[in-house]
């Protein structure tokens, strides 16, 4: 990346979180929206710590629903975007077939013709 550029940050949860944990890990994936591709893909694993007793502690009841809720969300997310990828894969395989895949389809090379010495 370089300067002047902008950057959007996408958080995924890797996995649902449960009662007993006392962490929940992220993907993240940093995207260059000047170059409009990938800048950086990281990991955070978060630990959930009490300053009172000093230690790590489980998930409250409200992040633990929450992280479920986002879980379950992303889940479907993903699904109906596989669904939408399928549906266009199969469009374009029938243009292709319509197309490309017939008998009497021939290859175009182009008009260039061979350089002459």
């Amino acid at each position: 990346m370089t300067f002047p550029d902008h950057i959007t940050v996408y958080y995924k949860l890797r996995e649902a979180p449960t009662s007993s944990d006392s962490s929940f890990k992220l993907d993240v994936i940093i995207l260059s929206e000047l170059r409009q591709r990938p800048a950086a893909k990281c990991f955070e694993d978060i630990v959930v710590y009490d300053y009172r007793l000093g230690e790590k502690t489980v998930l409250p009841p409200f992040m633990l629903e929450q992280f479920a809720r986002t879980f379950e969300q992303q889940e479907r997310a993903k699904s109906e975007s596989g669904e939408k990828v399928r549906s266009l894969l199969d469009r374009v395989r029938v243009l292709e077939k319509e197309s490309w895949d017939r008998v009497d389809a021939k290859e175009d090379f182009g008009s260039a013709s061979a350089p002459t010495a």
